[in-house]
């Protein structure tokens, strides 16, 4: 490696809920470093799980939804010998966070005809319950690593 590694900056915790992950999902959702939109999204997202899933804690929820969308394996394309192959890869904490921060994000996102907010708090209830398109996209990120373990003495 020729360069150094720059090291992780220490994010700071969000303001109500006092967890850096909301943090990073505020920091997800935010839009042309509007930080203010992306806060009222995530709170009211929280709000109306709150309404949903009457009595439980919305960060209880959100913290279940993401674990049950963090992907364990992907795959990455490695070439070899003029062919390139799909290899399957372990996933670190770090990535398996960021990964699933942005399925749910983007799926939010493309849920038309809804508000944000309802959205992202439709799209973490579905992750909470083990269905919906993030967990979809986990599964099918999963498949194809085992599809693709013949390769797995490819990776380094």
């Amino acid at each position: 490696m020729r360069r150094r590694r720059p090291e992780k900056r220490q994010l700071t915790p969000d303001v109500k809920y006092n967890s850096e992950l909301v943090s990073r999902l505020i920091n997800t959702i935010m839009c042309r470093g509007k930080k203010s939109t992306a806060q009222a999204i995530v709170y009211g997202a929280f709000d109306v799980i709150q309404k949903k899933k009457n009595g439980m804690e919305p960060l209880e929820v959100f913290l279940q939804a993401l674990e049950n969308v963090k992907p364990k394996l992907e795959v990455k394309s490695r070439r070899v010998g003029g062919a390139t192959y799909q290899v399957p890869i372990e996933v670190n904490a770090e990535r398996q966070v960021a990964l699933a921060l942005r399925w749910i994000v983007t799926y939010s996102k493309n849920k038309k005809g809804k508000a944000m907010m309802e959205a992202l708090a439709g799209e973490l209830l579905d992750a909470f319950d083990n269905t919906g398109s993030s967990v979809k996209k986990r599964e099918e990120t999963f498949k194809m690593a085992q599809a693709n373990k013949a390769f797995a003495h490819y990776r380094w």
